[in-house]
C-alpha cells in the first residue's frame, strides 16, 4: 500500500486523523491501496479511539504508520502530529469518512505540475450518501467570516467544472507543500476542530500563496462522520473559531471596514440558534470566543506583521456579496433536511 520503505522519501505523505472511525476507516485505506500514483506513505494519527480502531490499524502494519495518542488531541493539533512525523515532500489531508477515487493522488501531483502558480490544493468533494451530488469544491470566505464549501448541495455536472482558484482547501481532502504547511504553524492546535482549515488557508494567503481547485481530484465524502453537523459540539467550535479565524487574520484597513459585518453574523447566529434551541451550544460559542480574544489579538500581531500580500489581494479573494452566507445557509440547509 503506498509507496514501499526504501531510502529514497515519497514524494507524498497521506495523513489520516482517526477518531472512532472503525466503520470506515478500513474502506477509506482500502481506496489509497488501489492508487494510480504510488509515491506515497500513509501515516495514520488515533486520537485515543475506543472503538476497535486500533485493533484494525494493526493489521495495515507495515505498510501504514500509525501513532497512537492515548486521549482526543482533536483534528487540527493531530493533524500537526502526523505532518511532522512525515516524509514526503507534499502532505495530502484525508478525512477518515473521506473514500478518493483510484486517481485521486494522481490528479493532485499532477495539478502541481502544471500550475506552478499555485502552492496548495484542493479536491472535489463528492456527497457520498447522495450519488450524483457535490459535496464541495473548495472554500469560499465571506468578508463577515463566514466560510462555506463552495457548491456544495448542487448536481455534479456532466462537465467537471474547470480549474480554478478557490480561497482555500476543505480539510477532508487537501493538498500541501510539508515545507509550507510547518513554516506557516499548521493548523492552530486551540481550534481542537471546524475551521482549522480555512484559518490556515487565510495564514497560507497572507504571505502570497494560491490554492487551485482540482476537478479531477474526486472524493466521495461521508461528511460529520465523528460528530453530526449540527450537533451542540460542531456549532459551539465552529462558532467560536470563526470569531478567532476574523480577527486573528482580516488585514488592516479590511477589518474595521467588514467589522460590522462580522458583528451582525455573531447577532444573526445567535438569534438563529437560539430560537432552534441550541441557545447554549451558541452563547457558549460567543462567550468563550470573546474569553480567547487576548490570545487571537498576540497570535494578529504575529500574523500580520508577516504579511506579505497586499491588502487588495487579499480583498479580491475574500466574497464580498453582505448577503451570500445567508442565501446559502438556507440553501444548504434545504439540501440536508
Amino acid at each position: 500500500m503506498g509507496s514501499k520503505v526504501t531510502n529514497k522519501y515519497p514524494l507524498v505523505s497521506v495523513i489520516i486523523v482517526n477518531w472512532n472511525g472503525q466503520a470506515f476507516l478500513a474502506e477509506v485505506l482500502g481506496k489509497l491501496q488501489v492508487q494510480s500514483f504510488k509515491d506515497f506513505e500513509i501515516i495514520v494519527v488515533d486520537n485515543g479511539s475506543t472503538d476497535g480502531s486500533m485493533d484494525l490499524l494493526r493489521t495495515f502494519r507495515p505498510q501504514v504508520r500509525v501513532e497512537c495518542l492515548p486521549v482526543n488531541r482533536g483534528f487540527a493539533a493531530a493533524n500537526n502530529i502526523g505532518a511532522a512525523l512525515s516524509r514526503g515532500h507534499w502532505i495530502a489531508l484525508l478525512n477518515n469518512d473521506a473514500f478518493p477515487q483510484s486517481n485521486w493522488l494522481a490528479a493532485l501531483v499532477s495539478a502541481t505540475e502544471r500550475y506552478s502558480e499555485f502552492q496548495f490544493f484542493a479536491s472535489s468533494l463528492l456527497m457520498a450518501r447522495r450519488p450524483g451530488y457535490l459535496d464541495g469544491t473548495g472554500d469560499i470566505y465571506h468578508i463577515s467570516g463566514m466560510a462555506w464549501r463552495r457548491d456544495h448541495g448542487r448536481k455534479e455536472p456532466r462537465l467537471n467544472p474547470e480549474a480554478g482558484e478557490v480561497f482555500g482547501p476543505c480539510g477532508a481532502a487537501a493538498l500541501y507543500p510539508r515545507d509550507l504547511f510547518i513554516q506557516t504553524g499548521g493548523f492552530d492546535p486551540d481550534y481542537f476542530c471546524y475551521h482549522e482549515d480555512v484559518d490556515l488557508s487565510f495564514r497560507l494567503r497572507l504571505q502570497g500563496h494560491r490554492c487551485l481547485y482540482v476537478p479531477e481530484a474526486q472524493v466521495q465524502h461521508l461528511g460529520s462522520a465523528s460528530s453530526a453537523k449540527d450537533s451542540d459540539f460542531a456549532i459551539y467550535h465552529g462558532h467560536r473559531n470563526l470569531v478567532w479565524t476574523f480577527i486573528k487574520n482580516m488585514p488592516p484597513p479590511l477589518l474595521s471596514y467588514y467589522l460590522p459585518a462580522h458583528w451582525f453574523l455573531n447577532l444573526a447566529t445567535l438569534v438563529w440558534f437560539t430560537a432552534g434551541g441550541q441557545g447554549r451550544a451558541i452563547s457558549r460559542a460567543k462567550r468563550d470566543a470573546l474569553r480567547g480574544l487576548p490570545g487571537a489579538l498576540t497570535k494578529r500581531k504575529i500574523i500580520q506583521k508577516q504579511r506579505k500580500a497586499p491588502v487588495s489581494a487579499i480583498s479580491q479573494a475574500l466574497d464580498r456579496h453582505w448577503l451570500n452566507p445567508y442565501w446559502d445557509f438556507f440553501a444548504r440547509r434545504r439540501t440536508t433536511h
